[in-house]
């Protein structure tokens, strides 16, 4: 896999009444090749749009956005057109190159001049690495540094020592940004969360054991599970030196609301969160909340909803990181041909919520 850290994510097949790229299959539009293949159902072949074969029936045909996600289908490439051709390769290891630049130098400046580096224009490196990745070079970066700068928080001295260390030309946008990407300030972070008051409960639900944790601004975190331990465990991790202790009293109110969610009697559950997220995490956690009660969407419906159309991966990826079971619904992303794709909670506790909900609905 090019990118390790969205190897979890799901790889969606593409809407398929999408004209665009039909009319590039009928077409034969060879400046199409790389964006995209088609799969075709009778055949169990996917091909290139430029591809000389006779064109298929349109209710045949499915759309991916490369070759990798077809095979996972189940398809197999096309002899003729050569689907994974040497210009797609070529592609492969110019994002890969990418990768290990920006993995290896943190300087700031080295996104800057990446393209001159790698000997390719700005827009085809931009283009290719966001259909690869799912993101883009420069928000690859900022991943990149947040990441680094949790892990150094936790064992540098100071946090500006940890804010020049993770690549960060100022500490001013690390706190600018703190709230959304941390759920704190770096300094509350770097002391793993001490400070910080968490309150949590641990109930049973129709889902199995379920744990409802809150700051004084939102929840933090909804698990659910078939035992306490791993639960607790779960969030103690994230905040090791952070105040958490039960709170059944305190934490009534969520209690109350989420279970009556899940009963059905309060489809909309609009409570107030506390969690770390960047700004694509929270598109993709608005458009969940968006969905009507009842009804499900696929992982390239909610990547179009948010304006990020080849985004898939990377929305599948933003769905299996939610901290908040229920409250923010990722169990209503469903894959193009209506299958569950995944769920951190497990398969069989998506099923349960999304039948619950429909039977509710009906």
């Amino acid at each position: 896999m090019i990118l390790s850290v969205y190897a979890e994510q799901v790889k969606q097949p593409m809407r398929n009444s999408d004209d665009r790229y039909w009319q590039a299959v009928m077409g034969r539009d060879c400046t199409f090749d790389g964006i995209f293949v088609y799969a075709v159902r009778s055949t169990g072949v996917y091909c290139r749009p430029s591809c000389p074969s006779r064109r298929p029936r349109r209710e045949q045909v499915v759309f991916y956005p490369e070759p990798k996600a077809a095979e996972e289908d189940g398809f197999r490439p096309c002899r003729r057109c050569g689907t994974r051709s040497a210009a797609e390769n070529a592609q492969v290891k110019l994002i890969a190159g990418a990768l290990t630049v920006l993995q290896a130098d943190s300087d700031p400046s080295t996104l800057a001049s990446l393209d001159q580096r790698l000997q390719v224009s700005p827009d085809r490196l931009s283009r290719g690495f966001k259909r690869l990745t799912g993101v883009t070079p420069r928000q690859y970066r900022e991943a990149q540094q947040l990441t680094r700068l949790k892990t150094s928080l936790r064992t540098s001295e100071n946090v500006a020592a940890a804010v020049y260390d993770a690549g960060f030309g100022s500490s001013r946008a690390v706190y600018e940004r703190a709230a959304s990407q941390l759920g704190m300030t770096p300094g509350a972070y770097r002391r793993g969360g001490r400070g910080m008051r968490i309150g949590y409960t641990i109930v049973d639900s129709a889902l199995g054991r379920l744990l409802i944790a809150a700051t004084e601004r939102g929840i933090c975190s909804v698990c659910l599970g078939d035992s306490d331990q791993p639960l607790e465990k779960t969030l103690r991790e994230e905040y090791p030196l952070a105040a958490i202790a039960r709170d059944s009293k305190g934490l009534e109110a969520h209690v109350r609301h989420i279970r009556e969610h899940l009963a059905g009697r309060a489809p909309t559950l609009d409570l107030p969160v506390d969690v770390q997220a960047t700004a694509f995490q929270w598109k993709v956690w608005q458009a969940l909340r968006d969905i009507p009660y009842g009804e499900t969407r696929s992982y390239s419906e909610i990547a179009r909803a948010i304006g990020r159309p080849r985004a898939v991966r990377a929305v599948g990826h933003a769905c299996a990181t939610n901290r908040v079971a229920v409250v923010i619904p990722c169990h209503r992303a469903v894959r193009q041909d209506g299958s569950l794709g995944g769920y951190r909670w497990g398969l069989e506790r998506k099923q349960v919520l999304l039948d619950g909900e429909r039977k509710k609905t009906r």
